[in-house]
């Protein structure tokens, strides 16, 4: 069951009709909902939640915020012992072109013409982003807010304005990353960039359960040869190597803040056997996993 904490849409600034949005602001144990939306940030606080979309599987926690386009259909699961906040911002169709238009359009030109040419869209990279100092800011001054009391629509409208400027700058900062691909053609780095960024964050989300290649190639709709060459290449390192290192995170945060023993940890995060692990963890920390627990805990 989801506990809606705050919704808050916010009325129409503009005379096309466009409304800006709304905050939904949620907490739950259990929540499942599969639907299509408006272009949207989902963050979470506590907690972690799955969403599938578009081919991929996407996992959110308080380390990072994903963003989907408007008209995605995607799917949600929340299934966990302790409760998950999230704080998901849904802007109204068209609005982030609205804003583009405003922004890069020059003041002769908007006086012209305030209206947004029919033929703009805007599609962002639906990724997972680590939390940064461009949006992240924007996402939690509004929660803070919220959280104190519902602020006034002008407000909340402005604040809307703002975040969606910011995603922008996070969206076109992402095509220095696209144009380090080698490829000749830009609308095919944009494209692979997007196949990679799907393979990257379906093991993201399930780093845990023995993920093959042929399986992660096929999330990114590429031949196995060539999705390894063109992950290395994006990613600086392998996809195994990457699954590896995001079990070795998982792993010193189950040591740090967990009571499970070292075996079941082993397994929780996808290794085969004890052995595997405690070589690996050595040889990347430097200790044996028992030893790191013990000399951490005393910091």
């Amino acid at each position: 069951m989801i506990i809606p904490l705050h919704t808050s849409p916010i009325p129409s600034s503009f005379a096309s009709g466009f409304y800006t949005g709304h905050i939904l602001h949620a907490r739950s144990h259990h929540h499942y909902w599969r639907g299509e939306e408006l272009l949207s940030i989902k963050a979470f606080f506590s907690g972690r939640a799955l969403y599938d979309a578009g081919g991929g599987t996407y996992a959110v926690d308080p380390r990072s915020y994903l963003v989907l386009n408007h008209g995605q259909t995607y799917t949600i699961a929340i299934d966990s012992p302790t409760m998950v906040e999230s704080f998901c911002l849904f802007f109204g169709s068209g609005f982030a072109e609205e804003v583009y238009h405003s922004l890069t359009s020059r003041p002769d030109r908007l006086l012209a013409m305030p209206e947004l040419p029919d033929n703009t869209t805007i599609h962002f990279f639906e990724r997972t982003y680590p939390h940064d100092d461009v949006l992240s800011p924007a996402l939690l001054q509004l929660r803070a807010a919220v959280i104190r009391g519902l602020p006034e629509h002008a407000w909340l409208t402005e604040q809307f304005h703002s975040t969606m400027q910011r995603l922008l700058q996070v969206h076109f900062n992402v095509y220095k990353e696209v144009e380090k691909l080698p490829a000749l053609r830009a609308a095919t780095r944009e494209e692979i960039y997007r196949r990679l960024y799907r393979a990257k964050d379906y093991a993201d989300a399930l780093f845990h359960l023995p993920l093959t290649i042929n399986e992660l190639a096929s999330v990114a709709a590429l031949s196995p040869n060539h999705f390894l060459r063109t992950f290395k290449q994006a990613f600086q390192q392998t996809p195994y190597q990457y699954i590896v290192s995001k079990r070795m995170e998982q792993a010193k945060e189950l040591l740090l803040h967990s009571n499970l023993s070292v075996t079941d940890i082993c397994f929780s995060i996808g290794f085969e056997s004890l052995g595997s692990f405690s070589w690996l963890f050595r040889r990347r920390v430097g200790i044996s996993p028992e030893h790191f627990r013990r000399l951490m805990r005393q910091v």
